[in-house]
């Protein structure tokens, strides 16, 4: 039988073959992958793994630009670090969450984490170290990037960089995000062990976002407590990059609300509508920064509706609360309801046009000075009053609205603001004295938006008005003499959403 002549492949492969051995040793048992292959994947014999850790270009050590307004991000480390002298601060991002067997869901960095730093991956870990005359360090651990100098660039399903794309690395992290140090993450356990010792500085750590962080440091909750307060309070005042931002958030938003009422012309479900929303939010921003409600009909009446299952019919409304969050993390968080064949009916409007006074008197409220809970209170004296004008409320505006009674509720079950930022219900665990019983002030950012929801079977109201759910919330920010209403340009009077829905549909596509 004659010879057979190799391949152009084989020969390509005894090649390269030839060169893993010459050009570097083969795998040693201490380089073998750390990544565990998933169960319906082969381990990588030896022969690939040697192949696998050759020819590859070498990269250009390419000069790391510094993040943009990192100065900011450093500026708000220097303040957290005054509030804190001679004591070590630990800020975890925390980790991806697995939504189902080994599937994650897409990474969010920790508020707090990447209001410090921008940095967007996981795993991370801030420590703002004291240092001796004062002030701290800042250290932050990352995970490190070896290239292909390690097989675990394509072994590794969860941090391989064949997999899910390569990390920043230690060195560049440190020039990106402007750090005084960075670190590789295999040092984070050492570090954290040695913190337990009697003689180091008191430690203080944002619980709850990493076990790695939250077991080796032993817990003072009240110290830890104070840490996650003072992030949170620090955040209430919103500086110009911030606040720039959230109008892009909320321009974003404006669009994606156009985009569903271009499609209101034949959508059919509400998952259509928020599917529609949802794409903008992905075109333009980062994600939805809260799951979607597009409540359509009676749903409207349900104040958290997600499932969004329902069918969209002509003559009903539809309830769209809905936000974009930017590339930045900031999130819009606007609110309309819109008719869905186009144009309200009497009804509707007169429970619209109700709500948008309680509306309009609760931002007129919103000024430097006034207590947090004073626009509020506006909303509610102006829903009080309507609802008793309508027949609905049997008791006096007055009565209603007294503390121990508080009739009112049961058609519209919570308050009209909270503040907002990198989370939709921003700042949480800032003290009560400093946020819902506290003054508001200038930079601050919060929602305006009072709600009447009357449900389908409620024998309390008329047959004519069951059903009917209307919410308007606009985003607000609190000025040296006022406020500014930062979503102004999306309609909220009843004739301008109807010309705005008409003029939308007159579009040539």
């Amino acid at each position: 039988m004659a010879k057979k002549t190799p391949s152009r492949a084989q020969a390509v492969a005894v090649t390269a073959q030839e060169q893993v051995t010459e050009q570097q040793p083969l795998v040693t048992p201490e380089s073998e992958p750390k990544g565990k292959p998933a169960g319906h994947d082969s381990v990588a014999p030896r022969a690939l793994l040697d192949f696998m850790m050759q020819g590859w270009k070498p990269q250009a050590g390419k000069p790391v630009p510094k993040m943009k307004n990192a100065e900011v991000f450093e500026a708000r480390r220097r303040e957290l670090s005054k509030l804190f002298p001679g004591e070590t601060l630990i800020i975890p991002t925390g980790h991806e969450k697995v939504r189902s067997n080994d599937i994650y869901y897409r990474f969010r960095p920790g508020t707090d984490f990447y209001y410090l730093t921008g940095n967007m991956e996981p795993d991370c870990v801030l420590v703002l170290q004291p240092k001796e005359g004062g002030g701290h360090t800042d250290i932050l651990f990352v995970e490190p990037n070896p290239g292909r100098s390690d097989s675990t660039f394509f072994t590794d399903r969860i941090k391989g960089e064949l997999w899910v794309g390569p990390r920043l690395g230690v060195k560049e992290s440190q020039a990106r995000f402007g750090v005084h140090e960075a670190r590789g993450l295999p040092e984070l356990h050492g570090f954290l062990e040695g913190l337990r010792g009697a003689a180091v500085t008191p430690t203080r750590v944002l619980r709850g976002l990493s076990d790695k962080v939250d077991g080796p440091v032993p817990e003072h909750a009240e110290r830890d407590k104070q840490l996650a307060t003072a992030l949170s309070e620090m955040r209430l005042i919103k500086d110009k990059v911030e606040v720039r931002e959230l109008e892009t958030a909320i321009d974003s938003t404006h669009r994606g609300f156009e985009d569903v009422i271009r499609r209101l012309k034949e959508a059919r479900s509400e998952r259509e509508v928020e599917g529609v929303f949802n794409l903008r939010a992905r075109v333009e921003g980062n994600d939805v920064g809260y799951g979607t409600i597009a409540a359509a009909g009676h749903h409207a009446c349900v104040l958290h509706w997600t499932r969004n299952d329902g069918d969209l019919k002509k003559g009903e409304l539809l309830l769209l609360d809905a936000g974009v969050e930017g590339n930045s993390l900031y999130t819009a968080d606007i609110t309309r309801t819109l008719p869905i064949s186009g144009k309200f009916s009497k009804e509707q409007r007169e429970i619209y046009e109700l709500v948008l006074e309680a509306q309009n008197q609760a931002i007129a409220a919103v000024k430097p000075g006034n207590d947090f809970m004073e626009p509020n209170r506006a909303a509610m004296r102006v829903l009080a009053e309507g609802l008793h004008a309508l027949g609905i409320l049997k008791t006096t505006p007055e009565e209603a609205l007294k503390e121990e009674h508080q009739f009112y509720k049961r058609y519209s079950l919570h308050n009209v603001s909270h503040m907002l930022g990198l989370d939709v219900h921003d700042c949480a665990q800032a003290r009560q004295e400093a946020y819902k019983y506290g003054k508001l002030k200038a930079g601050m950012v919060l929602t305006v938006e009072p709600g009447l929801y009357f449900q389908k079977d409620d024998l309390t109201v008329p047959a004519k008005y069951r059903g009917i759910g209307v919410r308007i919330e606009d985003d607000v920010l609190v000025t040296k003499t006022g406020c500014r209403v930062l979503s102004e340009d999306i309609p909220r009077e009843p004739r301008d959403i109807e010309d705005w829905m008409k003029q939308i549909w007159s579009e040539k596509r």
